[in-house]
């Protein structure tokens, strides 16, 4: 095992920044998850580590050992397990899983326990003797996986390995076999999609990027119950968390209370001392802790009206609208057995201590009491 470190590392590609001024520490036997939007960068970060790719400034180390520059620097000890796997349609996998790697001197008898015990984790045995031609996308990028647990490398860098199964219940298959190749291997591992929810499913810890930058790095939890900033709010949760714009109008020990634009007054248990009325925040709030206000409500409560709703058995997706929010849409997740109709009024109810805020730069004032998806809801009474 190994860990990597990158300090202060730069790519470009002309006068184009891809990678900007990036401070990462992978820890040994971790598995990370670098995940953002198309184009944010994470398989250059990828590729940078794996030595397929120069770096412009900074510096790369792993297992203590500095990172050379350029493709002649690309380190052996390494393996990658690309978008896109290329299996030799001549061998079969049994033959292409046993053969050595150049350089690395192993005999096809000392591989073949470990190829079986690779195959056996994630699923092959009945495969080996197929030839590539004859297997899906997803049984290749198995395939190509279970080659580089056969190498033994200190550190596993995956490039959208669940990419290529088409099928959703392919992808979950694939995805819970993963965590066993973990635990089985005790090997450093990088991982990189823009799927949240293998994000969110496999890593220790999760590296958010955004242009070329790190926004925040953390356990799962604790990006989605602390975000740093809206990036990450708005990134990372499904259904993603609704964001309001709105206007600072007091700020008291514990607690700010926002003005929306509908004249509502909203209350969050927040630290947003650094900040004085007037001042422009948005408010944000996760699906999960929208209820549907009962009469008589004490206050945090706007006023939507239904637009659509999704039934998914045991939630209900209601959709409503609302002047002011980002997409002027507001996304609550109710119980499965709530059957609001489209076009009804619906009193929405925001609890005090699940409601985040943001300033006018982004940044999250610091959340004071932590909401659970029950917390303090008030739900509609069931049809």
């Amino acid at each position: 095992m190994a860990d990597v470190r990158l300090v202060n590392v730069q790519k470009s590609y002309g006068d184009t920044h891809v990678l900007r001024d990036v401070n990462l520490e992978v820890r040994d036997g971790e598995f990370m998850v670098f995940v953002g939007p198309s184009g944010c960068g994470k398989s250059t970060l990828l590729r940078t580590i794996a030595g397929l790719e120069d770096i412009s400034g900074g510096e790369l180390s792993i297992g203590g050992r500095r990172g050379q520059r350029g493709a002649a620097g690309r380190a052996r000890h390494r393996d990658g397990v690309p978008e896109l796997c290329a299996v030799p349609a001549h061998d079969g996998l049994r033959e292409h899983g046993l053969r050595p790697a150049a350089g690395q001197g192993a005999q096809g008898r000392d591989r073949q326990p470990r190829w079986h015990n690779a195959a056996k984790i994630l699923h092959i045995e009945h495969l080996l003797k197929r030839k590539p031609k004859e297997l899906s996308g997803g049984q290749r990028q198995r395939v190509a996986i279970g080659r580089a647990i056969v190498r033994k490398p200190e550190v596993f860098l995956f490039d959208e390995p669940l990419s290529q199964p088409r099928r959703r219940a392919a992808r979950e298959d694939a995805r819970t076999r993963l965590p066993s190749c973990t635990d089985e291997l005790k090997t450093t591992m990088i991982y990189v999609t823009h799927d949240q929810v293998e994000a969110m499913t496999l890593a220790d810890r999760i590296v958010v990027l955004s242009a070329g930058r790190i926004e925040q790095v953390g356990s799962p939890l604790a990006l989605y119950e602390h975000p740093d900033n809206l990036f990450v709010a708005g990134f990372i949760g499904s259904p993603k968390m609704n964001l309001i714009g709105a206007e600072l109008v007091a700020v008291v020990a514990g607690e700010a209370t926002v003005k929306l634009p509908d004249g509502s007054l909203i209350r969050a248990r927040v630290d947003a001392t650094r900040a004085k009325a007037g001042d422009k925040v948005t408010l944000g709030i996760r699906p999960e802790h929208l209820g549907a206000a009962e009469g008589g409500s004490d206050g945090n409560t706007i006023d939507a009206r239904i637009t659509f709703v999704e039934s998914l058995g045991s939630s209900t997706q209601a959709y409503s609208h609302f002047a002011g929010a980002e997409d002027d849409t507001l996304t609550c997740q109710l119980d499965g057995r709530l059957r609001p109709r489209q076009g009804d009024a619906m009193p929405l109810w925001l609890p005090p201590e699940a409601c985040y805020l943001f300033d006018a730069q982004g940044l999250a004032f610091r959340r004071l009491v932590q909401a659970t998806p029950a917390a303090g809801l008030r739900p509609a009474v069931a049809a």
